[in-house]
């Protein structure tokens, strides 16, 4: 077990976020939409708390703490993104791996299944960022409002309304592609 100068252990931060992880990663992949990007942004949000493991000790529930960095980390490179989009746009570049063919043959359930996945990332990616957290951590995660709250520091009518809100434009979305 090797101490830092600090005086944590990379033992003791991995016994600490160890059974987090599977959930960040769910909530991350929900976020995002990709198993690459979530464990990208899984892997950035734990390297950027490593530094800071003894503050973790002091921090009583860890998960719904975690669950907040992590978001906080989405919407930070979320903004990233689209300002190099909007470079890249202007610059005129395109993305060499956007019209690759897929080689892999998939049977018909698992076409379907994979539409019907890429059809929600899709509508998903239509709320805003605050709409989407809302969805993802509320209706696939479970999460209760009072939860929320205190996760995405906001107040519980503000998280009923922007739940109401993010359904709604899912449905107005969904209901343009027709329905899952």
């Amino acid at each position: 077990m090797t101490k830092s100068r600090d005086g944590g252990s990379g033992a003791d931060f991995e016994a600490m976020v160890r059974p987090h992880v599977d959930q960040l990663y769910r909530v991350a992949y929900r976020f995002t939409g990709r198993r690459e990007d979530a464990e990208d942004l899984v892997q950035e949000v734990l390297a950027k708390l490593y530094p800071r493991r003894q503050q973790l000790e002091t921090v009583d529930q860890l998960g719904p703490w975690l669950t907040r960095v992590l978001y906080r980390q989405f919407i930070d490179n979320r903004r990233k993104k689209a300002r190099l989009r909007l470079l890249e746009n202007e610059a005129g570049a395109a993305d060499p791996f956007d019209n690759m063919p897929s080689e892999a043959r998939e049977t018909e359930t698992e076409v379907l299944a994979r539409r019907d996945r890429s059809r929600l990332e899709r509508a998903l990616d239509g709320l805003n960022p605050d709409q989407r957290a809302v969805i993802v951590l509320h209706d696939m995660e479970g999460y209760t409002l009072v939860e929320l709250s205190e996760t995405l520091e906001a107040p519980t009518g503000t998280l009923k309304s922007r739940l109401h809100r993010a359904r709604a434009r899912l449905r107005k979305i969904l209901g343009r592609e027709g329905t899952l």
